[in-house]
C-alpha cells in the first residue's frame, strides 16, 4: 500500500511537472509572438513615416505651384527625389513591390525634371507626378485623410492630392485658384 501511494504521488509530481512545462512553454511562445507582433508595429511605423515624407514633400511642392514659386518649387523636387530614393519597399509583398518600383521610378524622374525647370513645365511634370503619387498611397495608405481633386481645364483635365478639402488650383495659381473639384476622399 505504502508503494501504491509513493507511485500515485510520483505521478501526481510528474503530471503537476509536465503541466508546469507545457504552461511555460506557452507563455514563451506567446510572449515571442507579442514581441514579434511589437516589431512589425515598428517597422509598419517607419514605413509609414517614409511614405508620410514622401506626401509631406509633394505636398510642399503642391504649394509652391499654388503659390506660383518656381524656386520654392524646385527645392521641394530635389527633396522629393531624396525621399523617393530612400523609400524601402521590402515590407510590401512580391507584387506590390513591382508596382512600387515602377511607381518610384517614374515619380523621381518626373521630380528630378521638377528640380530643374521653370514653373510651368514644374506643372506638366507635376500631372504625372500626382497620378504616381495617388497610385503609391493606394498600395502604403497614409495615416491622414486626404482628397483627390482634379481641374477640367488644365491639359484635358489634371488631378491632384491635397491634404483639404479646399481646393488651391497647383496648375494655374492665382490665374484660376479655385477651378476645380474634389474628386474623392482617400481615407486609408
Amino acid at each position: 500500500m505504502k508503494n501504491l501511494k509513493m507511485s500515485i504521488a510520483t505521478m501526481l509530481l510528474l503530471v503537476v511537472s509536465f503541466t508546469n512545462a507545457q504552461e511555460k512553454e506557452k507563455m514563451n511562445h506567446d510572449h515571442s509572438k507579442m514581441k514579434m507582433t511589437h516589431e512589425d508595429m515598428k517597422m509598419d511605423k517607419m514605413q509609414g513615416a517614409k511614405a508620410e515624407a514622401v506626401l509631406a514633400d509633394y505636398f510642399m511642392l503642391k504649394d509652391a505651384l499654388v503659390g506660383e514659386d518656381a524656386n520654392k518649387g524646385a527645392q521641394a523636387g530635389t527633396k522629393l527625389v531624396t525621399s523617393l530614393k530612400v523609400f524601402d519597399m521590402t515590407v510590401y509583398n512580391k507584387e506590390e513591390q513591382k508596382e512600387l518600383a515602377d511607381i518610384i521610378e517614374d515619380a523621381t524622374e518626373h521630380a528630378e525634371h521638377i528640380a530643374k525647370s521653370e514653373l510651368e513645365h514644374q506643372r506638366e511634370h507635376f500631372k504625372t507626378l500626382s497620378n504616381d503619387i495617388t497610385d503609391m498611397v493606394a498600395i502604403t495608405g497614409t495615416k491622414n485623410t486626404l482628397y483627390q481633386q482634379f481641374c477640367p481645364m488644365y491639359d484635358k483635365g489634371s488631378a491632384w492630392l491635397s491634404k483639404s478639402n479646399e481646393v488651391k488650383n497647383p496648375y494655374y495659381g492665382s490665374k484660376m485658384l479655385k477651378c476645380g473639384k474634389v474628386q474623392k476622399e482617400i481615407n486609408n
